[in-house]
């Protein structure tokens, strides 16, 4: 599809659904791949990690996993210094890494709504920011962003996952006009529902009406998400940036 070979991608999340698609496609274009995955004491984070790089790895390109809680800006740090050790260098960046806390305003507890926006919308910024000036100095840099189209229409029971979302939006838009004339691009996915663990988990007379509201008439598969991440990373996408890319099935336009 494009290029990428003599690049490398850090995937937040990498390690399951949207995020290991991802980190795969990548590879499959020839980037090797830093997979992030969050701190979990049962260690089966860790597992699917490693196995997503087992996988980056049959495509004969480079992968390191490396466990990391986005919230923390010095674990952030260490991480990216490790990355670049390990890899030579980090020149794309996906911010896939991403939680849901769903209840409606009056039941949300305060800690709900710290917990996604830590994650989804500080996580962005701490690994962004670590990184920014790194890609700067290269000269080349692709920052995408995993955004929702909860951010973009807004989601019942979802007040603190949209305004996460949403920030992502606001963030990617303002960032592209600070890094553009030195030759870093700053863009945004927004998908729609995608086959992931998080869709299955949703009751399935409400997955039912929401088929409804889509009218290509199915869900994303995560491949599809990634596609859009690939076409952001490569070269020929060097004249897009400050854009959201909806992959949503025309849900919203």
């Amino acid at each position: 599809m494009f290029d990428l070979k003599g690049h490398v991608a850090l995937v937040t999340g990498g390690e399951r659904g949207i995020g290991r698609a991802i980190a795969l496609a990548l590879a499959a274009q020839g980037a090797d791949i830093l997979i992030a995955y969050p701190p979990d004491p049962k260690g089966a984070e860790h597992a699917l990690a490693e196995e997503t790089a087992q996988e980056v790895r049959k495509k004969n390109r480079r992968a390191v996993i490396i466990e990391a809680d986005v919230t923390k800006p010095e674990t952030v740090e260490a991480m990216v210094k490790q990355g670049i050790a390990d890899l030579g260098k980090i020149d794309i960046l996906v911010n896939n890494a991403g939680i849901i806390r769903d209840k409606t305003l009056k039941k949300m507890s305060h800690q709900e709504w710290d917990d996604i926006i830590g994650v989804n919308l500080t996580g962005v910024f701490n690994v962004t920011r670590a990184l920014v000036e790194h890609m700067t100095g290269l000269g080349w840099g692709r920052i995408i962003s995993l955004s929702s189209i909860s951010g973009q229409m807004g989601f019942f029971g979802q007040t603190n996952y949209s305004a996460s979302k949403a920030g992502v939006i606001g963030f990617t838009k303002a960032l592209a006009k600070e890094v553009a004339a030195k030759g870093v691009t700053v863009n945004a996915v927004a998908p729609g529902l995608v086959e992931t663990q998080m869709l299955w988990a949703i009751p399935e007379d409400v997955r039912a009406n929401f088929l409804k509201m889509i009218p290509v008439g199915r869900f994303a598969r995560p491949e599809e998400v990634a596609a859009a991440v690939c076409f952001l990373a490569s070269d020929e996408a060097r004249y897009v940036t400050g854009q959201v890319i909806g992959v949503n099935g025309g849900w919203y336009t």
